[in-house]
């Protein structure tokens, strides 16, 4: 009698999915990309546009303008750049518009695609006229202040609120060349302070090149 045939098992094993003499080339190439992306959030200064702080905004030098004009007028002691520019009617929806857009945002900085008159796109612009209406609600009524939406408004039926408040918050500023020396906070080392510490303890002759 020919013996049964043998069932192969289907779970996959490790020797299976990596070949031994796979295994320490895919260690190293594992070890190196997940390096690459720690640096890269420590260069970009990813993590910090989890938060509210304004100053994340100018971690692309192309912002400049709009922080230094925010920073100057009424809006900076009431509003941050996340007050005005995300939405707020839930977490989820929060941090996946920040996400969305943040993403946009580098793809154009990293590429040098930014226009030289920076405008707000048309999903800003929603969100924008939400915040105007969910700040200022309580001057809103239903005769000459009226809280319309972004489609009322492309249909004709009023005006957005910085139709009227052009200038609310940012000033007439909207070019990059416009305030090229504006003063506004330095960007934190990507250097990390031990190292930093090192540096600065070598004598200068350490520093200096070989002749």
């Amino acid at each position: 009698m020919q013996p049964a045939p043998q069932r192969h098992s289907s779970k996959f094993s490790l020797s299976r999915l990596c070949p031994p003499r796979w295994r320490l080339p895919v260690i190293l190439a594992c070890g190196a990309l997940f390096g690459l992306n720690i640096v890269l959030l420590r260069v970009s200064n990813a993590t910090s546009y989890l938060s509210d702080d304004p100053k994340a905004c100018v971690n692309c030098h192309i912002m400049t303008p709009q922080f230094a004009t925010w920073e100057r007028g009424s809006h900076a002691r009431v509003a941050t750049c996340n007050d005005c520019h995300v939405p707020h009617d839930n977490v989820l929806n929060k941090y996946y518009f920040k996400a969305k857009d943040g993403a946009r945002h580098a793809f154009m900085f990293t590429f040098h695609l930014e226009p030289q008159v920076i405008k707000v796109h048309e999903p800003g612009m929603g969100v924008i006229q939400q915040n105007c209406i969910r700040c200022h609600e309580h001057l809103l009524d239903e005769g000459t202040h009226l809280a319309i939406s972004l489609a009322q408004a492309e249909t004709g039926q009023g005006k957005l609120c910085w139709d009227c408040h052009r200038e609310t918050p940012h000033g007439k500023v909207n070019s990059l060349s416009s305030a090229e020396w504006a003063r506004t906070p330095d960007l934190d080392s990507v250097m990390p302070d031990w190292l930093h510490g090192q540096l600065s303890d070598q004598s200068p002759s350490e520093n200096e090149p070989a002749k």
